[in-house]
């Protein structure tokens, strides 16, 4: 039988689902070159913080745009619950199938960059506050949904939000930035670099990859020469048949498959097989040395690889790649439970020879207890909104806002055994399953308002 939640959410899908489609049509990828006071991320993201901002604001939530670094919305007094989504979205590669930002809905489903990671989860959880409201169900506890715009490239809007603007932590949270039936811990995440400043011979240029969090789809290089190039291409191929290759002029172009940085193994990465090539191709072993080091993806090659029981093994995703004018950068992706020493880890690959390694950026690993009240309430609010009592809840190599808060978790709205392509080309979220997270986020939130 249907649930309350279910039955009040029916009468908002129209008008959720036109609005998700409005937002994703706002390409929110942060944007360097229009970054300014106002717009802390770029023209991109503010207009997306905006749009949400506005629709609160026209809906009469209290809304608060905490230096333009987020929207906040809130509504009711007394013991906080927090929800944390983001506003912003991962590049978008050119092998989509569907306009990224075009807001497509298509066999049941709205294809988008962001439909899935993570406007569409966001907006259920808008509109399940909204349900919320009202139905004068808030009684005796504070919501605030905080939609973030940095969370794809360091999380500063959340750093800013706790740190600079001093918002209290809640009392019970969660993100709807994972997987259901819910994360209970999250791996740890460092960003370092490779530096190798010298010449390569033969070769003008590399550029490959867009974000450190995403398999590497496309990667290019100039070449000084091209001499036996198609005849070199051919054979790489023959051994190599998952890759594909196009050249332009002096331009080698490999094609790949884009995947989360949290599985590298779920994609091909273009870049680490260019340098492949480009090793044999230029006779050059410090390239080669490169590729073979983190083509597994798990930090065997290297000797690095680390497990535990409830965070798994360690994963190393090559994000980008870049050389030009003499100097070549490589940003790796290192994700390890929680036995794991980064800095240690760091010093034993300097011990390898490729080049200087600085780290870039760090997250220590997250584990909630299982047994927890706000784990079993929300875990159940999952299964009998569902009727889903068989999957188990996890742990993830991902990462989420669930780190930068406290008493907070990963709470859907990925459903089991659905791939909505997240961090790849023809991203996608069902409609079913967008409207079904609305039910599901509107009991959650009041759940965690009635625990004591």
């Amino acid at each position: 039988m249907e649930s309350k939640y279910a039955t009040l959410a029916k009468p908002y899908f129209v008008e959720a689902i036109n609005n998700l489609k409005s937002w994703i049509m706002i390409n929110s990828i942060y944007d360097e070159k229009t970054v300014s006071k106002e717009q802390p991320f770029g023209l991109g993201v503010e207009k997306a913080l905006k749009y949400i901002a506005d629709l609160a604001i026209k809906d009469g939530f209290k809304v608060d745009r905490c230096d333009n670094y987020c929207t906040e919305i809130s509504v009711g007094e007394g013991d906080l619950i927090a929800v944390y989504a983001h506003a912003d979205v991962v590049p978008v590669s050119t092998s989509w199938q569907h306009q990224p930002f075009g807001a497509t809905e298509e066999n049941g489903a709205i294809y988008g960059r962001g439909t899935s990671d993570d406007k569409g989860p966001a907006m259920a959880a808008y509109y399940a506050l909204k349900l919320l409201r009202d139905h004068h169900m808030i009684e005796g506890y504070k919501v605030t949904l905080v939609i973030g715009g940095n969370e794809e490239s360091g999380s500063r809007c959340l750093e800013h939000y706790f740190n600079v603007l001093k918002r209290p932590y809640p009392k019970y949270g969660f993100t709807p930035d994972g997987q259901f039936p819910l994360i209970y811990g999250e791996k740890g995440i460092c960003n370092y670099v490779h530096h190798i400043d010298e010449k390569i011979e033969g070769l003008s240029s590399i550029e490959a990859g867009l974000a450190s969090n995403s398999v590497i789809d496309i990667a290019k290089a100039t070449l000084e020469k091209t001499d036996g190039l198609m005849e070199a291409l051919q054979e790489f191929k023959s051994k190599n048949p998952e890759i594909r290759f196009e050249i332009e002029n002096n331009n080698v172009i490999f094609y790949g498959k884009a995947a989360h940085g949290s599985t590298p193994k779920l994609g091909i990465n273009a870049g680490l097989y260019l340098l492949k090539f480009l090793g044999t191709y230029l006779n050059n072993d410090l390239l080669s040395h490169l590729s073979e080091s983190y083509f597994d993806g798990e930090g065997h090659n290297i000797n690095q690889y680390y497990e535990s029981k409830e965070l798994h093994g360690t994963t190393y995703n090559v994000g980008i790649i870049n050389y030009r004018d003499n100097y070549f950068q490589m940003v790796v992706n290192f994700r390890y439970p929680e036995n794991v020493e980064v800095n240690q880890v760091i010093e034993n690959l300097k011990q390898l020879n490729l080049g200087t390694i600085t780290i870039e950026s760090e997250s220590a690993p997250l584990l909630i207890d299982p047994d927890s009240e706000m784990v079993k309430t929300l875990h159940q609010v999952y299964q009998e909104e569902t009727g889903d009592y068989e999957t188990p809840i996890v742990t993830i190599g991902g990462g989420t806002y669930a780190k930068e808060s406290r008493n907070t978790l990963a709470f859907g709205s990925a459903f089991p055994n659905n791939d909505d392509r997240i961090h790849d080309a023809d991203e996608k979220i069902t409609i079913k399953d967008f409207t079904t997270s609305i039910a599901i986020y509107a009991r959650a939130i009041d759940a965690l308002g009635r625990l004591k």
